[in-house]
């Protein structure tokens, strides 16, 4: 029997001979869909129009397959197509750089603050072991994230933080990102410091929080992998991880007076949490000038 493309007139009441109706739809449009479906079986259909709507007729003798078949075809469906870009069911996050710039700015108004006051800042808020763990000194493990030994510091965090954090809100959002983000940084320099207690060890930079940014993303790509269906997974692990080791390289993994220890306690927090949420300082360092404190 052959398969109409369009409806027919037909009496709602009204059975071909050897023909059963397998649904009735409200648009020609649905009934085609499912028609399309008989086809991919083999059969043909027939859609005609009548009181209760579209009705779609096919062979008594497949009318059970068929059925069986428009009903795994509709589960399938289900959240298909996918909403358009900017529907407002589905608010699309956008790569934001207003307020990394604002953390940015503090950090820059802070780095003033210290060059006004040389030492102050670094003795009130830089992370020190025995401070924080003999005298409960904890807000330095906040603190330190702010301070900066020198220009050269400063801005190779400030650059490659701006854009991180930004990647980061445009990912998880901005409250959940900036949150994240606190916890993971705070998580990380806590572990710096226990890893070096009882010290002496002192450490100041936001490179912690920019490792940290990172680990977010990759925990969040690998708990994308392990979902079924999705696209290009290796590719959003792959991304993060290279930009890990990128500025691991360019800014971690070097100098005397780098600690890398804190950029992988960074990592690592940030990581752990990046997931639950979809070692030691170099020896022998050089001091700071007016602060003795590891870089990070």
């Amino acid at each position: 029997m052959a398969a109409p493309d369009n409806p027919a007139d037909a009496t709602a009441g009204l059975m071909p001979e050897g023909l059963a109706e397998a649904g009735t739809y409200a648009t020609v449009e649905a009934g085609f869909d499912h028609g399309l479906v008989v086809l991919a079986m083999g059969r043909s259909y027939c859609l005609v129009r009548s009181g209760a709507g579209f009705r779609l007729l096919v062979d008594s003798g497949a009318l059970e397959s068929v059925r069986e078949q428009l009903a795994c075809f509709d589960r399938e469906s289900i959240g298909w197509p996918p909403r358009p870009p900017g529907d407002a069911a589905t608010p699309s996050r956008t790569f934001e750089l207003r307020t990394p710039v604002v953390w940015a700015t503090v950090v820059l108004a802070a780095f003033v603050g210290q060059r006004l006051w040389p030492g102050r800042w670094e003795t009130a808020g830089a992370l020190d072991t025995v401070a924080v763990f003999d005298h409960g000194e904890g807000w330095r493990i906040g603190t330190a994230l702010f301070l900066h030994a020198d220009l050269g510091h400063l801005l190779s965090n400030v650059i490659s933080g701006v854009f991180v954090f930004a990647a980061v809100i445009a990912t998880i959002g901005r409250r959940r990102g900036w949150l994240l983000l606190a916890l993971a940084s705070l998580a990380g320099n806590l572990a710096t410091a226990a890893l070096n207690y009882p010290g002496p060890y002192r450490s100041l930079g936001a490179s912690n929080a920019v490792f940290a940014g990172l680990g977010l993303l990759t925990g969040r790509a690998v708990r994308v992998l392990r979902q079924p269906g999705g696209v290009h997974p290796w590719r959003s692990v792959f991304t993060p991880l290279a930009a890990g080791a990128t500025l691991l390289g360019l800014f971690g993994a070097g100098g005397l007076r780098t600690d890398v220890a804190a950029h992988l306690t960074g990592f690592a927090s940030g990581l752990v949490l990046g997931f639950l949420a979809t070692g030691q300082p170099r020896r022998g360092g050089i001091d700071l000038p007016a602060t003795g404190a590891q870089v990070d």
